[in-house]
């Protein structure tokens, strides 16, 4: 047990999707569970996890994460784990409903944004329900990016 005084690290991010912002309009976020295996647990704490690639789907009434790496963990030896193994995801019913229809009515995807462990050592994944830009769209985005950048290196130079 660690001393009174000592701080755990909260929500340490184990891997995350940076692309999924530039290529995706972000309309809401989910926090999801992770059914995983022990050695998969283990994986994501040596940090080696890649869902740069991946995505969520609905499938009998259940969100599952598809496409997703985690390495397997060396020390196993023969009770590892399949690296890209489909994973579930654990979300309330409602939660699922709500996803489920934004998916097959308005044409959303569900684009896993990053994974972390939270303050109970929990693997958690934040998921988002996001819309696919345009070209143009991408190019709006990264203009503005550059001029926040330009404004602020401005704003630090003039004081």
């Amino acid at each position: 047990m660690a001393p009174k005084g000592s701080q755990r690290v909260v929500n340490k991010v184990v891997a995350e999707n940076r692309k999924a912002r530039f290529n995706y309009e972000i309309i809401d976020t989910y926090e999801a569970g992770l059914v995983l295996m022990g050695t998969e647990v283990k994986s994501l704490r040596e940090g080696k996890a890649n869902i740069a690639e991946s995505y969520a789907s609905d499938e009998d009434g259940e969100i599952w994460l598809i496409n997703s790496y985690l390495p397997e963990y060396l020390q196993a030896n023969r009770f590892n784990h399949e690296p890209r193994r489909r994973r579930k995801l654990l979300l309330s019913g409602r939660e699922i409903h709500r996803l489920r229809s934004a998916v097959n009515r308005e044409g959303m995807t569900l684009i896993p944004l990053k994974i972390y462990f939270n303050d109970r050592g929990r693997a958690k994944m934040e998921l988002a329900l996001a819309k696919g830009k345009k070209l143009h769209d991408k190019r709006e985005s990264e203009k503005e990016r550059d001029w926040n950048r330009q404004r602020s290196r401005l704003l630090k130079d003039n004081g």
